[in-house]
């Protein structure tokens, strides 16, 4: 393999000119004290030695650096991708560069995102915390104490003034269910997800809540909380579902990966959806109106959450850290398809 060719630096530029290296800077800058011809020569011989400048040094001296750190859980699926591209949408037109992670829902990786990025100078971090990060918290007061703006988005951690951005997960999962309640259905199972997460959280609460203002009972046998987000976990948690209660006649599921698995299980049983079980669950990712029948989901506004998260950085970033920030909820969109129409209605649509 080839040696990594050595980059070339301002006092190479200096050495080859015969010129002092803050000479070659301001002329590299443009600066008004130093002559055409010098700014001239110092420029043809940057681009023949094929000369970069070293940001992360600028951006220590001038203690900024324009860019914006965001940390995901993974960049699996539809929904975090599409809210980085509203977070990528806003920051580039403000001018900002944006560094992405991923924790890959490992606390000790999140940690060490954080210190990476705090290195890098990075003016803000936007984040989403993984689902091994509870109850830890001591990494974002770390952010906190340097004096870096800290927005977080969908998940959020139980830490005061925090300043976040999530969707109304207990209102989608109410209007879901009472979709559900609405076809008929009166026998409705929940795949609930890891219940210290937020999202996961409200959402398992929107379910119960919208049983009882129906007039319907809820029943432990019902729920079943996910251990993971996978296709896998939805499997085993339809099976264990259906050999709890075999009349389940609805299904709220909180994430849509573990829904296929779920959707899998019910055509093995024999199960029809919708005609036998009405099925709805979050979120829209562009699988679920591929799917058979295609699935009614609520949609999570991915990439307004993205574009919201910036602007808190930027009212944040201009107010200073006196500024008591916001906790803004976006509203859900219920998608209607026919995976819920439990009683054979033709009629789709949404309700907000």
């Amino acid at each position: 393999m080839a040696a990594k060719k050595q980059q070339t630096s301002i006092r190479d530029l200096a050495r080859q000119l015969n010129l002092s290296t803050s000479t070659v800077s301001r002329a590299l800058a443009n600066h008004h004290e130093i002559s055409e011809a010098t700014k001239q020569r110092v420029r043809s011989l940057a681009q023949e030695l094929s000369y970069r400048p070293n940001q992360l040094a600028a951006a220590l001296r001038k203690g900024h650096s324009q860019t914006l750190g965001v940390i995901v859980p993974h960049i699996k699926g539809y929904f975090f991708p599409a809210v980085l591209n509203g977070i990528e949408k806003v920051a580039t037109r403000e001018g900002f560069n944006v560094m992405m992670c991923q924790s890959n829902e490992d606390l000790r990786r999140e940690q060490r995102n954080i210190e990476t990025l705090l290195d890098t100078q990075v003016e803000g971090i936007l984040m989403s915390v993984s689902a091994t990060t509870h109850p830890e918290v001591q990494h974002f007061e770390q952010v906190r104490r340097q004096g870096v703006p800290l927005v977080f988005f969908d998940r959020v951690p139980e830490l005061p003034q925090s300043m976040a951005v999530v969707l109304d997960d207990f209102q989608g999962a109410y209007q879901a269910v009472s979709h559900l309640i609405a076809q008929g259905c009166t026998r409705i199972a929940h795949l609930a997800g890891p219940q210290h997460l937020n999202t996961s959280r409200n959402r398992c609460l929107g379910y119960r809540e919208a049983l009882r203002a129906h007039g319907l009972a809820y029943d432990e046998r019902w729920l079943y909380p996910l251990p993971m987000l996978t296709h896998e976990a939805g499997r085993v948690g339809m099976q264990h579902l259906l050999a709890q209660d075999d009349q389940l006649d609805g299904l709220f599921a909180a994430y849509a990966i573990p829904t296929v698995g779920a959707l899998e299980v019910l055509r093995e049983h024999s199960r029809r959806v919708p005609q036998d079980l009405a099925l709805a669950c979050f979120s829209n990712e562009p699988f679920t109106a591929m799917t058979q029948p295609q699935l009614t989901v609520i949609d999570q506004r991915a990439e307004q959450m993205g574009e919201t998260a910036v602007r808190l950085f930027l009212q944040l970033h201009k107010r200073g850290p006196a500024y008591t920030p916001p906790h803004l909820i976006l509203k859900p969109e219920l998608i209607i398809r026919n995976s819920s129409l439990h009683q054979s209605q033709e009629r789709l649509g949404t309700w907000q």
